[in-house]
């Protein structure tokens, strides 16, 4: 895939990402969680270029960098997100303002790693965003999976 699809597709995903988390929305412990951050893994993976062969120590510590910031990314998103139980006994959660300055930093964060990639002269592809949006994503929905296993009664009945 082309830098310009990627960048595309990054930009949706985080798009959906961020209004979806904003609005209130059920916990499903099963399900297929997992599925949007494998599509960006393999893309990312798929397309190759994370590591720069010029630079490959530089490149490989970058994409490190990349990855802790998705991993660390994740867990906080999913620790400043809201959850309650509904009456019916379903978990649900929602983003909070915090929420969005996780992403707002993480994004900061992420803008510095290119910068500091370019003043090194490191080439590095969109698939480095594209793995490091599935690893935020998939830390982010166990953590919330595992917060709500807290929250669901073990009679999954109302009181």
């Amino acid at each position: 895939m082309s830098g310009l699809v990627n960048a595309l597709v990054i930009l949706a995903v985080v798009g959906l990402v961020i209004a979806r988390q904003l609005r209130p929305r059920p916990v499903a412990a099963g399900g297929r969680w997992w599925l949007i951050p494998a599509v960006l893994a393999v893309l990312a993976i798929r397309d190759g270029g994370l590591v720069d062969s010029s630079h490959e120590a530089v490149s490989v510590a970058l994409l490190s960098g990349e990855l802790l910031i998705g991993a660390g990314m994740g867990v906080v998103w999913a620790l400043t997100t809201r959850m309650w139980t509904a009456q019916d006994g379903g978990v649900w959660a929602q983003g909070t303002k915090a929420t969005v300055t996780v992403w707002a930093l993480g994004i900061a964060l992420r803008v510095g790693l290119y910068a500091a990639a370019a003043a090194a002269g490191v080439h590095q592809a969109t698939g480095s965003v594209l793995l490091a949006v599935a690893v935020t994503l998939l830390i982010r929905a166990g953590v919330l999976l595992y917060r709500a296993q807290g929250l669901l009664s073990s009679y999954r009945t109302v009181a």
